[in-house]
């Protein structure tokens, strides 16, 4: 019932993706083998939002890895849980995209992208109630960022009435693994903007942030960094996995979240975060989750909230949580901090919960919020590409792949309107309905 196709793209997909596994299996109490070694029936209830049961009551899990080169692919499978996936579900290149998006979107990936809609079409096939897709991939890159945004159009095209939410690693300000990020990260925005229902915006220096002062990680690794995306991703499904008193999916997520189509982008966030051996000084009760969760230190995107307002929030709770204390203090937050909020969308906190909490805390809180001030780290983005392709600089890369340049304006362009359209949000206040309504009634005839 209401299952999820997990697809994890290039090799940062797959470093969060098999993360996520991992947490997913502590979780559900399956050993890295796929038996069930739990003692509580909660576990099994819903255990087919992720997995499908397969002979002799092993779990193997709905998921596609997708990559254009062996590598990543070789350490997943010899990684601690390598042996639970299905060996079919591995499909991958030989050449990889070498950090170029047309070879990701338009040469290599494009070879590839059939036989992955293959593995996709079966596992949905096997579906009593297909949910949606969620994919975990990188914007910087080529294969995440090429060829996972023409796999998210194409399943669009196969799947157009299901969810598709992705889990989206973004350039970092300061820390750059390529050059072209700005190219690549342009392009798959401008994908992403039409193709994708709810991407949550992640990026490493901020996660790097985390590490360093909250979690007090003196050299923080990728593992570290991957573990948090995983809490996020396994606290956005966890009211799919598990009962709890007020119920979620992607798609309620969806509604409550999306005002607009276009302004899908999400800054995510999870609580409590405290460093290893400090848990027993901090007393974890629903005010403070609540205030470490609005709080800018905890967002894994780099953009301050506080230089936007919040269009929407969702706040999902695990554990024993009373609800009306939730209540209580969503309302407080909402009138103390009512300048963060546009005042034209009332109460626009919505609030799940699950009675099972992430294992090894008696409760905790996944933040999702969509905030104006994500405009900074799509600004940020913008600005650097504008800056090379200016120049042209590197674009011969892409040319040569048969790309035109053409896209290349287009792209900056439609990354250029989605930053105005948030800007104009934020500036507009429940007076000026007019002038709202005026934008809209353009837009439409435009379509």
């Amino acid at each position: 019932m209401r299952e999820i196709v997990h697809l994890q793209t290039g090799q940062c997909g797959n470093q969060i993706g098999a993360k996520f596994w991992e947490v997913l299996n502590e979780e559900h109490a399956i050993d890295a083998q796929g038996n069930y070694h739990g003692n509580t029936d909660l576990q099994l209830e819903r255990i087919n939002v992720y997995y499908n049961e397969a002979s002799g009551a092993k779990y193997v899990p709905r998921a596609v890895l997708v990559d254009l080169e062996p590598g990543t692919m070789d350490s997943v499978r010899s990684g601690p849980i390598g042996g639970i996936f299905r060996p079919d579900n591995f499909v991958f290149g030989q050449s990889g995209a070498g950090n170029n998006w047309a070879k990701g979107h338009y040469t290599e990936g494009a070879e590839l992208v059939d036989s992955v809609l293959d593995v996709v079409r079966k596992e949905a096939e096997g579906c009593d109630m297909l949910q949606g897709f969620q994919i975990t991939h990188s914007l910087g890159g080529g294969t995440g960022a090429g060829m996972g945004t023409l796999l998210i159009s194409k399943i669009r095209e196969e799947y157009p009435d299901r969810m598709m939410a992705t889990f989206s690693v973004m350039p970092s300000p300061k820390v750059s693994d390529t050059v072209v990020e700005p190219y690549n990260a342009t392009l798959s925005l401008h994908q992403l903007v039409e193709n994708s229902d709810q991407t949550f915006c992640i990026d490493n220096e901020a996660l790097y942030d985390i590490c360093f002062r909250t979690l007090k990680l003196s050299t923080p690794k990728y593992g570290d960094l991957n573990h948090l995306v995983s809490l996020v991703m396994s606290g956005v499904t966890t009211c799919l996995r598990f009962p709890g008193q007020l119920n979620s999916d992607l798609r309620k997520l969806a509604v409550n979240m999306v005002p607009f189509p276009r302004l899908h982008f999400f800054m995510v966030g999870f609580a409590p975060l405290t460093a290893r051996g400090s848990q027993q000084y901090r007393a974890v009760s629903v005010p403070e989750l609540t205030s470490q969760m609005f709080d800018a230190k905890n967002m894994m995107a780099a953009s301050d909230p506080r230089h936007g307002r919040y269009l929407t929030v969702a706040a999902y709770f695990r554990g024993k949580v009373s609800m009306k204390d939730v209540e209580d203090q969503m309302q407080s937050i909402q009138t103390k901090q009512s300048s963060y909020f546009v005042e034209w969308i009332p109460n626009n906190i919505q609030t799940a919960h699950c009675d099972i909490p992430p294992r090894g805390l008696k409760m905790a809180v996944t933040f999702i919020g969509n905030n104006t001030s994500i405009q900074e780290l799509m600004k940020r983005i913008s600005d650097q590409f504008s800056v090379m392709f200016r120049r042209k600089a590197f674009l011969h890369w892409y040319t040569g792949e048969g790309m035109d340049e053409m896209e290349f304006t287009e792209a900056e362009s439609n990354l250029a309107d989605l930053i105005s359209e948030y800007q104009q949000y934020e500036a507009a206040t429940g007076e000026d309905e007019e002038g709202i309504y005026e934008g809209e009634e353009e837009e439409v005839i435009e379509e």
